[in-house]
């Protein structure tokens, strides 16, 4: 199992490399996707997947299984992901957060039977949504550059060297033994597809170039997700989008613009922010 989770995170680690090599000469014209080329070919890829296998996969489960058991498996993951949610807003310094995040962990994991109830929503406790990415955001490391990741979708130079922390530190992937842990990522990969299936034919049309589209909603919710829903305007934003002083609100009495929330083009870009890859570790 290591053996594997070190050659993924080398992967992704290579990935990281590549794009950072490719920005370097990169001519696209486009600041905010300077390897629009490159990406554009993985994306193509990406869809081309999921085309063929992960959303028919999808949309067997979504039609086999009934709402009640999705719900309890998306519940379940959910409550493992709470774990290091909560660390991520200790790291950011958010401390009230953090600490409903750990209390939604206990609650959900011993009233909610592992976490399949979410008991924790209903008693109060809001659910978050943080990753390395999101920290180092918050640490005041820019965006880099724009990036579609074979497999893993769309992220930025900091976003995937988050993915990687994200990744080492996983606890699904670090279950032992591995036929139980993979069956469990395929199971939560495929959940999450089947979660979205919904959004796809929203995203089919209001998209004239689904590309692009996704693209900016992507850039828009990380950025969004970063300043917890209230970015600076955009003239305060440095050239990489999100590095304006955390502090910087919005003007008094206007509402930040909504983020877009649907699924990314590609077999893995589930979540505008959080994805996993389509195959199980071996």
């Amino acid at each position: 199992m290591k053996t594997k989770l070190s050659a993924q995170l080398k992967s992704l680690a290579l990935a990281g490399m590549v794009a950072g090599l490719l920005a370097g000469c990169a001519t696209s014209g486009n600041p905010k996707d300077p390897i629009e080329g490159f990406n554009r070919a993985v994306f193509a890829f990406n869809e081309g997947l999921d085309t063929a296998i992960l959303k028919p996969v999808a949309q067997g489960y979504d039609a086999v299984l009934p709402s009640p058991v999705r719900t309890g498996v998306t519940n379940f993951f959910s409550n493992i992901e709470d774990v290091f949610i909560g660390v991520n807003n200790l790291l950011q310094g958010k401390i009230p957060q953090a600490f409903n995040d750990f209390g939604r962990v206990a609650i959900n994991t011993t009233i909610g039977l592992l976490g399949v109830i979410d008991i924790a929503s209903d008693a109060g406790l809001e659910k978050h949504d943080e990753d390395f990415g999101q920290t180092f955001g918050r640490w005041g490391v820019g965006n880099g550059a724009y990036v579609v990741l074979p497999l893993f979708g769309p992220r930025t130079a900091r976003d995937t060297v988050g993915l990687i922390l994200d990744s080492a530190v996983d606890p699904v992937r670090e279950h032992k033994p591995r036929g139980t842990r993979d069956a469990a990522v395929v199971l939560r990969l495929v959940n999450k597809r089947a979660n979205f299936l919904a959004a796809d034919k929203v995203v089919e049309e209001a998209a004239l170039d689904k590309y692009s589209y996704m693209r900016d909603a992507y850039l828009q919710r990380r950025r969004n997700l970063i300043h917890d829903g209230n970015p600076p305007r955009e003239a305060e934003a440095s050239i990489d989008g999100d590095m304006a002083p955390l502090a910087a609100p919005h003007d008094a009495g206007v509402e930040p613009r909504a983020s877009i929330e649907a699924p990314a083009g590609g077999p893995v870009a589930l979540h505008l922010a959080r994805t996993e890859p389509v195959a199980a570790s071996q």
